[in-house]
């Protein structure tokens, strides 16, 4: 947890300009809506399969 404070704090706002130049470079425009969809939608899969996870072990939990 130390550790993570310390990398945060060294990230400033023109860390951040470069990387996102950097990710446009890479990508393109065009690309990186795309990635984005692909991304969320990772997410609210994952965020659903945990949720069903913790569904069912409710119900084993009942039985």
């Amino acid at each position: 947890m130390f550790g993570l404070h310390i990398f945060l704090g060294m990230i400033g706002p023109w860390q951040i300009a470069i990387i996102v130049v950097l990710v446009l470079l890479l990508f393109g425009g065009k690309k990186i809506p795309e990635l984005m969809r692909g991304l969320g939608s990772g997410i609210k899969e994952f965020k659903d399969a945990t949720k069903n996870e913790d569904e069912d072990n409710q119900i084993e939990e009942k039985k």
